[in-house]
């Protein structure tokens, strides 16, 4: 559930407007290939997880195929990455409470929702685990419901349907922005559909870390990508994608197209489900992270100490901290500063994602020389389809430099990596002691 909590959010709900009047219909291809590239890199996840269960952190698998500097500055960059979501989700949060109570201001609404996550990830790991439950399981049994209410329909139980063939050629047909279009889109739908290695960070705290993260990549992934190919496919089936403006959710316009009463409303409640849920997320996982990096020596090790609950408090209060500074810079100065760190953190995920896939060709070539076989969950197509997936991410890097309206945060984040990297040289470069290596 942490998996599925992870990776459907408001890219979901909202975001995949901005992909469907990119691309058209066949924006089902788009998400398809998107989802196959990131289900190869979590598959990589599963087979370092489980062939090296004695790394603890999925960013550790870097610095063990690469040496020291590389986990310092993925370490780092995942780290930057994650906390900058954190005042941005909080933002979020209030701006769709504050359509419910327009008398309280935004501010103060993303200052009560950042304290409400600060005490639940003080508690316990397992508070953070049961809220996540609970926001995945609503955003679970949305989709559920919206898939049956849209199949139902298609099927003429809910109302007479054009129908779909009818409604796509006389909107453009399948390709109304050229088969090109199918690619182009790949960059807006992947930033959709990261988030589901965080289940891998989670495992870590269960009794069996290396089982845990081996059935999440079996099983729950794959469920994840047909709840986007089976919502995505019913919308365009049932609403032209001309008719769906970028930024609107898809998802009510279907639903008020087969005359579902108070989609508006329901799906607003369901949007800041996935907000909570994406915010309670980064929480957990910017904690972890310092944590990790502070055992190696990467971070201070007064990081390392843990509350009375086992929690890394110090490292979630700096997380807490973070999101009060976002939000002020927010209100101080909403176009600047702040846009320029959410710009800063774009690309970061696509590097960190394909340096995960070589390290899984490095490590599993460094098995090969040892003799050890092949692990008990391998990548599928060795080493074919973690070269497929370093290409493919590659190609997303350079959509983004060659976008107009992506341009910015593509050198933004090779900024926030040279500065990473410069870190490293600075900070890093000290002879290894117990726990680094």
């Amino acid at each position: 559930m942490i998996s599925i909590g992870g990776i459907i959010g408001a890219g979901l709900f909202v975001g995949s407007s901005v992909a469907i009047a990119a691309t058209g219909p066949m924006v089902i291809v788009t998400y398809a290939l998107t989802g196959l590239m990131v289900l190869i890199v979590m598959r990589c996840l599963g087979e370092m997880a489980v062939s090296r269960p004695d790394i603890r952190s999925f960013t550790e698998f870097a610095r063990a195929a690469f040496g020291n500097w590389a986990g310092f500055t993925v370490g780092w960059l995942y780290w930057y990455f994650w906390i900058i979501v954190i005042p941005v989700e909080a933002i979020a949060g209030a701006v769709i409470l504050q359509q419910w109570f327009p008398a309280i201001p935004k501010g103060l609404i993303g200052t009560g929702l950042m304290a409400a996550m600060t005490a639940v990830n003080l508690m316990s790991t397992r508070s953070y685990a049961e809220f996540e439950f609970w926001f995945a399981s609503i955003k679970v049994s949305a989709i559920l419901v919206f898939i049956a209410a849209c199949a139902a329909f298609l099927l003429g139980t809910l109302g007479p349907h054009q129908g779909t063939l009818q409604m796509w050629s006389s909107h453009g047909g399948l390709f109304p922005k050229g088969p090109f279009a199918i690619v182009t889109a790949v960059t807006t739908v992947f930033f959709s559909m990261m988030g589901s290695e965080i289940a891998t960070i989670a495992a870590v705290e269960s009794p069996d870390p290396a089982r845990a993260v081996a059935r999440m990549v079996s099983s729950v992934v794959g469920r994840i990508l047909l709840f986007y190919l089976g919502s995505i496919a019913l919308i365009v089936c049932i609403v032209p994608w001309d008719k769906v403006p970028p930024g609107v959710s898809p998802f009510v316009i279907a639903l008020a197209s087969i005359k579902v009463p108070y989609a508006a409303p329901i799906m607003t409640g369901i949007i800041l489900t996935a907000v909570l849920s994406c915010l309670n997320s980064s929480f957990y996982v910017v904690s972890r992270v310092l944590f990790v990096l502070a055992s190696r020596g990467d971070a201070p090790r007064a990081l390392v100490r843990l509350n009375a609950r086992r929690v890394p408090a110090r490292s979630v209060l700096i997380g807490s901290v973070a999101g009060f500074v976002g939000i002020l810079a927010h209100a101080l100065a909403p176009s600047a500063i702040f846009a320029f760190l959410v710009n800063a953190s774009g690309a970061l995920i696509v590097v960190i994602y394909a340096v995960t896939c070589a390290a899984q060709i490095r490590l599993r070539r460094a098995r090969e020389r040892a003799g050890l076989g092949p692990p008990e969950l391998r990548v599928w197509l060795f080493p074919w389809a973690s070269y497929a997936a370093i290409v493919a991410m590659a190609l997303v890097l350079i959509a983004m430099a060659l976008d107009k309206d992506m341009a910015s945060e593509f050198w933004a984040s090779t900024i926030s990596i040279v500065v990473a990297f410069a870190a490293y040289l600075l900070f890093g470069r000290r002879p290894a002691g117990p726990g680094r290596g």
